[in-house]
């Protein structure tokens, strides 16, 4: 299993776990960009700034812009052992005549701010309760600096409905193709039904696809070095405690993933 000049795309809100937002940047603090420790021997450790998105891709050497005919739009960026591997298995879906399109990628801290500080307005009449409404958003669409687009391993593919990907759905093809297919590339699928073997985390997302040899050590340091109170700096920050975001969302994915 394997793993610049471009301008970040323009928000769109309905996402799986957001989609892309727009070009705002985020410059980690100093003590940001220290090294943790504990990592595990013989695998590459993250500064926390990159595990939590306070960094700019743009400047960052791993990232490459995507382009098309692999996205709908300019200005997406993936790690280069990411998009390489998302290039093989274009390029073998093409032969099956499949068409796979990133439609979503890499977003930093201050782009998922916007995301979510959009739905928490939205919702701010009908769901006053903050844990309620909090819940609410994380159906779909994840806390700044608990997001797996954050790390430039995940990318949202053709769509952004489930039913797209279902039998007579416009996308069927597609979700075929990668449930048989992409594991050969180094990609699983996160967030898979919700029932005994993934009680928590977000629904389902059959869009929403991972670049495991890299996702994966980084979900573990994640888990290692990140806690529920350090997930700040938005409106509804105070919900990620009681909630239990890191647990019961950074760490309630698709057990394949996280091998």
């Amino acid at each position: 299993m394997f793993f610049v000049g471009y301008f970040l795309a323009a928000l769109v809100v309905l996402a799986g776990c957001g989609t892309e937002s727009n070009g705002a940047r985020m410059v980690a603090a100093p003590e940001d960009t220290i090294p943790p420790v504990g990592a595990e021997p013989g695998v590459q450790s993250f500064p926390r700034n990159e595990l939590m998105g306070k960094f700019d891709p743009l400047r960052h050497s791993d990232f490459v812009p995507v382009g098309r005919p692999f996205a709908d739009r300019p200005g997406m960026l993936l790690r280069r052992e990411a998009f390489e591997a998302f290039r093989e298995m274009w390029e073998a879906a093409r032969q099956d005549s499949v068409s796979l399109k990133i439609i979503s990628s890499t977003r930093t801290f201050a782009q998922q701010k916007i995301i979510w500080e959009r739905k928490w307005a939205r919702l701010a009449a009908d769901t006053p309760d903050p844990g309620a409404r909090a819940l609410k958003i994380l159906e779909y669409s994840a806390m700044p600096g608990a997001s797996r687009h954050h790390w430039g391993t995940d990318i949202d593919l053709n769509d952004l409905n489930n039913p797209s990907f279902e039998p007579g759905g416009v996308h069927s093809k597609v979700y075929d193709w990668m449930q048989k297919n992409a594991y050969r590339f180094g990609f699983c699928q996160p967030y898979t039904p919700k029932g005994a073997e993934r009680p928590h985390g977000y629904n389902e997302e059959k869009w929403h696809w991972s670049y495991q040899p890299i996702a994966a050590p980084m979900l573990r340091q994640y888990a290692r070095d990140i806690e529920d109170n350090q997930i700040v700096g938005f409106l509804g920050a105070e919900t990620a405690g009681q909630i239990g975001i890191v647990g019961h969302y950074v760490l309630g994915i698709n057990a394949v993933c996280k091998q």
